[in-house]
């Protein structure tokens, strides 16, 4: 198995987060961005509400002479976010999102725009679908993507219906594809599991993956299977049941897709 935690590229350094689970993989990643030469950092995702956690966040920083400036989310979920709040507080940082309800003392952010600390420079993409929230993080000096949940370290995501939609995922995975083929990323730092080294190749992955699920949810429904439940049973037969409520969320989002299409 490919490594979790630890340094990752020349300025970013994971914490992995003790919430191990069937849908959070390892843990959760969080992310440590510095440029080497700084003593300013920027945490991404503080993780759950786990202070154990988010104190060794602090102590990795401070091992590396880091100060932490500001702290950033990728988007709302609880694995993720839970622990901003009192991040905050250890660290008197703001917390940036792009959900006004997820902010503590920050302005929000948008896609497009260009954060700066400590010479340290993120570009904010946006990538809904997994969430409405859903944001990544493009750190061009090392040809490197901070993806969140919507490219995994192993294994793919869900859409969680009905925030998330279906369209938005793959417009957002076209959008990665553009910024691993045009704009030299390579590495994928993702939200959960190893780092990827072949960004180009996870992101058209992730899309034929989408389209091969898709194609069997259309089979499914016209097999005869009209609930989402049922068509779970038929599609992810040979998926963990424990990951078969995740699954019935992309189904849902799926199934709306091919209404919204005229497809079925």
């Amino acid at each position: 198995m490919a490594q979790v935690g630890g340094p990752a590229t020349a300025r970013a350094l994971c914490v992995l987060a003790p919430n191990p689970s069937p849908m959070t993989l390892d843990g959760t990643n969080t992310w440590l961005l510095s440029e080497p030469d700084s003593d300013l950092a920027v945490v991404v995702d503080p993780g759950p509400l786990d202070d154990g956690h988010l104190r060794a966040v602090l102590r990795t920083a401070e091992q590396h002479g880091k100060r932490i400036a500001l702290t950033l989310l990728t988007h709302g979920h609880a694995d993720h976010a839970e622990g901003a709040a009192r991040f905050a507080e250890l660290t008197g940082t703001a917390v940036r999102a792009l959900d006004p309800a997820q902010r503590l003392g920050g302005e929000g952010l948008r896609p497009g725009e260009v954060i700066g600390v400590g010479g340290l420079e993120l570009r904010v993409v946006g990538t809904p679908g997994h969430t409405s929230d859903s944001l990544s993080f493009h750190l061009p000096a090392d040809g490197a993507v901070l993806t969140g949940d919507t490219v995994l370290g192993r294994g793919t995501t869900m859409v969680a219906h009905p925030d998330g939609r279906l369209g938005d995922y793959l417009d957002s995975l076209r959008r990665l594809r553009a910024l691993a083929s045009e704009y030299g990323v390579g590495t994928v730092l993702p939200g959960h599991g190893p780092v990827l080294g072949d960004a180009l190749g996870a992101v058209e992955y992730y899309l034929a993956h989408r389209a091969h699920r898709l194609a069997q949810v259309e089979t499914a429904v016209e097999a005869g299977h009209r609930s989402a439940a049922a068509v779970v049973a038929q599609v992810y037969a040979d998926v963990d049941r424990a990951l078969w409520p995740a699954a019935e969320l992309s189904v849902r989002a799926q199934l709306e897709y091919l209404e919204e299409h005229g497809l079925i």
